[in-house]
């Protein structure tokens, strides 16, 4: 489908992981796959919905340590739809503003030390 492999994500996951690994390979959100799960057992399925969660705890692999998504990278993903994962737009935006206010605080630090006279005698001192 997308280049990906099927796996558990036990660290994201509630008891095995297999909801929150279901989620991340279709890239929606976990507890939308878990409310499906649980309506599914509650609408008489209850059995096979537990017969195929355990088959999966049992038969999927972990989810490699590489695979697990940063969260850098998580801050700054946008919803499309309601059922994606990711952040509103309003949560990407506060994210976004506050991410650069820091880098605009550490570009004033950096120009202030470049035109002060500790910058001017040090890049002398080193010149000789």
């Amino acid at each position: 489908m997308n280049g990906k492999s099927l796996h558990r994500d036990p660290v994201n996951g509630k008891l095995a992981g297999v909801c929150a690994g279901i989620a991340n390979y279709f890239e929606i959100e976990t507890w939308l796959v878990r409310i499906m799960v649980v309506s599914a057992g509650l609408l008489g399925a209850g059995f096979f919905v537990v017969l195929i969660y355990i088959a999966l705890a049992l038969m999927l692999e972990k989810q490699p340590y590489q695979a697990r998504p940063q969260t850098q990278q998580q801050d700054h993903k946008l919803k499309n739809k309601p059922w994606q994962s990711g952040g509103s737009p309003s949560q990407v935006i506060d994210n976004l503003q506050r991410e650069f206010d820091e880098l605009e605080g550490s570009i004033q630090k950096m120009e202030a030390y470049v035109t002060s006279e500790t910058f001017k005698v040090q890049r002398e001192f080193n010149k000789l």
